[in-house]
């Protein structure tokens, strides 16, 4: 086993009379890369400080490797943080800002002197040694609280947003080379974020939070493609919601009307309390939406199918992003988006242009009402 693992069993967190964590139950691997993700007030933030010890559950329980964490102060536990805000010493230089822990820890002078040069090496910060913090862009910032964390060699490093003040395009290039420390030291990664792109761009693993509570775990592809309530398909990613009705159920499958059509899909696929004759909400991604010239049958016809749905719409809006081209469609069973290359064939579209649109049986997921 991976040193770095984390179990949490029915954590709860209680501050006054608000609730801000309510029984969470997750498992982190050790050496991966999991991130919490979830609007603001979610509570991703008090769970990262509960693991590094910064506050105590109102009741459950936290381990790291085996070792349950209860009273075990920040300072004992193997973890390191990077703060949002850095929390860099101005009146240090570079070095010594990393080399602080070190000290605190009574290193040899030798081997902090080595050790310190390792990881500005693997920040990319080799030669800033003597650098004032003020003398820094934001970045280099970035990756000096990086390498402070990293050079005491915790089991488990805690981001909290740690890139959300940074301009788009470095954002995006400390991602990409923040992906990659983590896959050479293999150090459990525990990262806040309210970004779904930079989840699904670093993560082997997504917490999906709301309301104090853990919505879904799983890799970005099956959040993304499978998400386990309304919440998650709206949160991560674009998704359109479709009235339906579930007309029938068996063992292995359920019959779901949308429109005049009528799919035959997976059982696996409905969620929530499936019943027949329950209403329910049908969603897709937008680029399973596939776009032909309009059949002439008239906007509202739809298309008696087991493999998919069929109607026809109308071209509300066209937004070119790069290489896509983001489609808003006007529907009888309400709005619907669509995504596609802006160089594909069926990108030559006009607004007001009547159109037909298929979308394949599989790529729905079905939410039960209540």
């Amino acid at each position: 086993m991976k040193r770095g693992a984390i179990e949490i069993a029915g954590v709860g967190k209680e501050f006054g009379t608000a609730t801000v964590l309510n029984d969470v139950d997750l498992a982190i691997a050790g050496g991966s890369f999991v991130t919490l993700l979830g609007p603001s007030g979610c509570g991703k933030t008090t769970l990262l400080r509960l693991i590094a010890g910064f506050l105590e559950p109102s009741r459950g329980a936290i381990a790291i490797d085996g070792a349950a964490m209860q009273g075990v102060p920040p300072r004992q536990r193997p973890i390191g943080m990077v703060f949002q805000n850095l929390a860099l010493f101005p009146h240090l230089d570079v070095f010594d800002n990393v080399a602080y822990g070190l000290k605190v820890r009574g290193a040899p002078a030798g081997d902090i002197a080595g050790r310190v040069a390792r990881f500005l090496g693997l920040v990319g910060l080799a030669g800033f040694e003597r650098r004032r913090i003020g003398q820094l862009s934001g970045g280099q910032k970035q990756r000096v609280a990086l390498a402070r964390s990293l050079v005491l060699e915790p089991a488990i490093l805690l981001l909290d947003e740690p890139l959300s003040a940074l301009d788009l395009q470095l954002r995006r290039q400390l991602q990409v080379e923040l992906k990659s420390i983590q896959r050479q030291l293999a150090t459990t990664f525990v990262f806040v974020t309210h970004d779904q792109e930079e989840a699904t761009l670093l993560s082997d693993i997504i917490v999906v939070m709301d309301g104090g509570r853990v919505q879904q775990v799983g890799t970005p592809g099956e959040i993304y493609s499978r998400p386990a309530s309304p919440f998650v398909a709206r949160f991560v990613g674009d998704i359109n919601m479709l009235p339906g009705r579930i007309v029938s159920i068996d063992a292995a499958s359920a019959e779901i009307e949308i429109g005049g059509s009528r799919l035959r899909l997976p059982l696996a696929a409905v969620l929530g309390n499936a019943r027949a004759g329950a209403r329910c909400d049908i969603a897709c991604r937008p680029e399973a939406v596939t776009v032909q010239p309009s059949s002439g049958a008239g906007a509202g016809s739809d298309t008696d199918t087991n493999t998919g749905a069929s109607f026809e719409a109308r071209v509300a809006a066209l937004h070119r992003l790069g290489p896509m081209l983001k489609i808003s469609f006007d529907t009888v069973h309400g709005p619907l988006t669509g995504l596609m290359m802006a160089n594909a064939p069926a990108a030559g579209l006009a607004e007001n242009q009547p159109v037909q649109l298929s979308i394949a049986a599989r790529s729905f997921t079905v939410f039960a009402q209540a």
